[in-house]
């Protein structure tokens, strides 16, 4: 029954319905009542015009059927359009649960929720940062109509939004700043430069380190603007500042680098300055390069040697992929070769080199099929010889070598630097075997990569030598083993590099844990005096003697202690190879048996290998300085980039007003 359409057929009026009672139900947003007659009036749906009795008479049908008609989903039109339209549904279980539904929405028309103009501006600025958006958004055009059309009321600028941000930043930072006053060990850093078209240098320091719980942590802590990338002592300078801006002038362990800053005068500045801040073994901790930039080095030097093969498979693999019929003839004809392969193609990424590798096994080994597509398809114009598919294959299992390792660093679980001297070692061992092949091609195409990463080797396999020591698993004795395999007789001195320099670290950190000595001057202040010289004794009487052998027999018993407790764990039995091993789960059980040891291993095994972040390892060219960020004040730029790291490290949310007078820090 459609509703009437004749003049005959009148809407009840609002003065006629307000004689009865206000309609406030919801299902007056579904239905209209229309008087079919005098005492007739029946309550037509406004999607599929089915007409409902309402009122007969004397007698009223109430609202219940028409709910129902809605809430369970019977109005054919309501099912059509329920993606656009949907309503609470109606459960069968619980009638009340509908009336609370509607109840809750008439409630909510008749009090609008109150607008919060400070509310606004923080859930944008904490938008800002967790979404690198500009500051300029809040006064875009688009942006500002988008939110006028939500809350006429709203208004917003960059300047609040930027104090905002600021704010943020400084109650993260002093979050920051309560948990590393409670480390009990020395923070590692990392540098990384970043460029920008301004001829600017901005450098990235993270910091590296374990809590008193044993838990580790990475945190991005200063962004530092360098007008002058190029003078020497720009870099040792901002160090300086991360570590006065932290508390860490006494603290500090380490410091990996990334190499386009690591030239000899740099390294000797940072040298130079951690020696007085506490050096540790003359530097030789100090990691000169990332291990991510050198497997994206390598693996870029290993496909530009093989540059025309890789593009003739790039094009053989974009003919297939850009076009439907292209790519039905390719599969058409692997199904007839029977090629097992269930690799996807895929077009490569030039700043992701794991994609050109991917894209590369995957060719490979559907070599078949491409290598008989132009019979049937002859558009098909790229030849690829077998010959140079063998070389592809030789090529991916060089490539396979560096991602895996690449792997481990982008993985979302940080792997403590014990895990890194076995990927190393396998690297220099693979490359170094390959180089010295009777196969010409593969020697000619690995030299020059065994000798790029022998530089890496070298440079940081006494850091990562140490780590694997302090892995129960490993200990010295996967470290002599690993060195007799790459050097075999010549293994010896390499090995006493390693353990001179465990056994000197371990030395440092028990000098440490000793008490301040009480020397003379600060006795008399105790008031404490010396005994009584008794004229004509002698000074070198026996009681004197005596003396000096319980000092002797003092240094000697800690002397043994100190060998001990770094020995009786070399000399322990070897924990069994499982692939999962919680190392500092270990460390923090066994604290209490080795007290000394135990704080040496919390800061070896957090030493960083790489500069980048995990979502950078693959990258062949460095990340880049936008124009809008290049152009913030310095203290702003910083506050975007370290609040957005330290906010997904908030248990909860910021508090809107941020007292910030107290704050121990400076913009």
């Amino acid at each position: 029954m459609g509703v009437p359409a004749n003049n005959s057929v009148l809407a009840i009026s609002e003065t006629q319905s307000n004689k009865r009672r206000r309609n406030k139900s919801i299902v007056w947003e579904h239905f209209t009542l229309v008087a079919i007659n005098g005492d007739c009036t029946r309550a037509f749906c406004n999607q599929c015009k089915k007409s409902f009795a309402y009122v007969t008479g004397t007698k009223s049908a109430g609202t219940s059927h028409l709910k129902r008609h809605i809430s369970l989903g019977i109005c054919p039109a309501n099912r059509l359009n329920q993606g656009k339209n949907q309503v609470t549904l109606y459960n069968p279980a619980s009638q009340a649960r509908v009336s609370t539904t509607f109840r809750a929405r008439k409630n909510s028309r008749a009090t609008p929720p109150s607008f919060d103009q400070d509310s606004c501006n923080y859930m944008i600025a904490k938008m800002v940062i967790q979404h690198d958006y500009p500051l300029q958004i809040v006064e875009d055009a688009g942006f500002a109509k988008f939110a006028r059309t939500l809350q006429p009321n709203f208004i917003s600028s960059v300047d609040a939004v930027e104090k905002l941000v600021m704010n943020i930043y400084s109650r993260c930072k002093q979050n920051l700043l309560n948990l590393l006053g409670e480390i009990p060990g020395r923070p590692s850093l990392t540098l990384d430069m970043r460029t920008s078209d301004r001829s600017v240098g901005y450098l990235f320091i993270t910091g590296y380190f374990i809590d008193h719980h044993w838990k580790f942590h990475r945190r991005l802590l200063n962004v530092i603007t360098v007008p002058h990338p190029d003078l020497e002592y720009s870099f040792s300078h901002a160090v300086s500042t991360c570590l006065t801006d932290w508390c860490f002038e006494s603290k500090l362990f380490t410091l990996t680098v990334d190499e386009s800053i690591a030239n000899e005068a740099v390294r000797g500045n940072l040298r130079s300055l951690l020696s007085i801040k506490n050096l540790i073994l003359d530097g030789q901790l100090i990691i000169g390069r990332c291990f991510a930039r050198v497997l994206s080095q390598l693996a870029q030097d290993a496909l530009e040697s093989m540059a025309q093969i890789v593009e003739k498979v790039r094009q053989s693999v974009k003919y297939v992929k850009t076009e439907d019929v292209h790519e039905k003839k390719f599969f058409e004809l692997k199904k007839q070769l029977q090629v097992p392969s269930a690799k996807e193609l895929a077009i490569d990424d030039y700043a992701k080199w794991n994609t050109t590798y991917q894209m590369l096994m995957a060719a490979s080994e559907l070599k078949e099929v491409f290598y008989c597509l132009d019979t049937s398809d002859p558009d098909y114009k790229v030849t690829i010889s077998m010959d140079e598919w063998k070389q592809v294959e030789v090529l991916c299992k060089y490539l396979k070598v560096f991602h895996d390792s690449a792997i481990i660093l982008a993985a979302p679980v940080y792997r403590m630097s014990s895990t890194f001297f076995r990927e190393v070692w396998m690297i220099q061992r693979e490359l170094m075997r390959s180089a010295s092949s009777d196969d010409h091609f593969i020697s000619t195409f690995t030299k020059p990569l065994s000798e790029k990463f022998d530089k890496y080797w070298k440079d940081c396999n006494l850091v990562l030598a140490v780590a694997a020591v302090m892995d129960p698993r490993f200990k010295m004795k996967y470290v002599v083993f690993s060195f007799e395999k790459i050097y075999n007789d010549g293994a010896d001195s390499w090995i006493k590099t390693v353990d001179d320099g465990l056994h000197e670290l371990f030395l440092d950190y028990f000098v440490q844990s000793l008490p301040p000595p009480v020397f003379v001057e600060d006795a008399f202040e105790n008031g404490i005096k010396p005994e009584a010289y008794q004229e004509g004794e002698s000074l070198l009487n026996g009681d004197c003697f005596s003396d000096f052998d319980v000092y002797v027999n003092d240094f000697s018993k800690s002397h043994h202690d100190m060998k001990s407790e770094l020995d009786e764990y070399l000399e322990e039995t070897l924990l069994p190879q499982v692939q999962e091993f919680d190392v500092l789960g270990w460390w923090e059980m066994n604290k209490v048996k080795y007290p000394i040891l135990s704080k040496m291993a919390s800061d070896i095994l957090c030493i960083p290998v790489s500069t980048v972040l995990p979502d950078s390892i693959f990258d062949t060219v460095k990340r880049h300085i936008d124009r809008f960020r290049s152009s913030l004040k310095p203290s702003t730029l910083q506050a975007l980039f370290c609040a957005k790291d330290w906010m997904q490290f908030e248990s909860s949310e910021l508090p809107l007003k941020i007292p910030i007078g107290n704050l121990k820090i400076e913009h």
